[in-house]
């Protein structure tokens, strides 16, 4: 059973999101918060698996809150659930450590789906997302489809790299060792098809969008 943890400032958001999991024993809600002091404050008291979160809340600042958590609590799961566009903010949420990105404006259904997807050890993104592109992007476009292939801990050691952190400092903040991540990096150049590590970390940054 995977420990959950809701972070939003919208009741009705939070109460919905519990009401659908209620029934599900597959998940087990451990606690909420509706903004971000009260997150980190929860966070560190408790350990979720998945931290379903808005990243417009109070007290809290976005994407680099999302990059922060991450460095803080690399092995929790997170699912962004929000009221900003996907187009523009999914694939940054994902390049930021996020392991899903699912907007308000989504279906039950897909909701679900991504929760699942995210309790396995996947990435979720909407497929539709990619055909948002235009012709223009198409070098983008492959790319995120080549970057969607990638597992969860690929895009751990993909976004630690894209950072400026050495090996030693990856093995030490995912508790793999040193080899481990040169064998991450090595397939890491494989499936992004570039030949270098400047490569790879521009391929990386080219999901920072908006």
């Amino acid at each position: 059973m995977k420990k959950i943890f809701i972070a939003d400032h919208h009741p009705v958001t939070r109460k919905g999101i519990a009401c659908m999991l209620k029934k599900n024993a597959n998940y087990t809600i451990i606690g909420k918060a509706n903004n971000g002091d009260e997150l980190y404050k929860c966070l560190e008291e408790s350990e979720p698996d998945i931290l379903i979160m808005e990243i417009d809340m109070p007290h809290i600042n976005g994407i680099n809150a999302l990059r922060s958590i991450k460095t803080e609590f690399p092995k929790m799961r997170v699912l962004i659930f929000s009221t900003h566009p996907e187009e523009i903010y999914a694939l940054r949420s994902i390049k930021s450590g996020a392991a899903g990105y699912v907007p308000k404006t989504a279906s039950t259904k897909v909701f679900l789906k991504a929760l699942k997807q995210i309790s396995k050890g996947g990435i979720f993104l909407n497929e539709e997302l990619t055909s948002t592109f235009t012709s223009r992007n198409v070098g983008e476009t492959s790319a995120i489809s080549r970057y969607k292939k990638l597992s969860s801990r690929e895009i751990e050691v993909l976004n630690l790299l894209s950072s400026g952190k050495r090996n030693k400092d990856i093995a030490n903040a995912l508790n793999i060792n040193e080899k481990t991540v040169s064998t991450y990096k090595t397939r890491l150049l494989k499936k992004l098809k570039v030949d270098n590590l400047a490569d790879l970390i521009h391929q990386s940054r080219m999901f920072q969008f908006g």
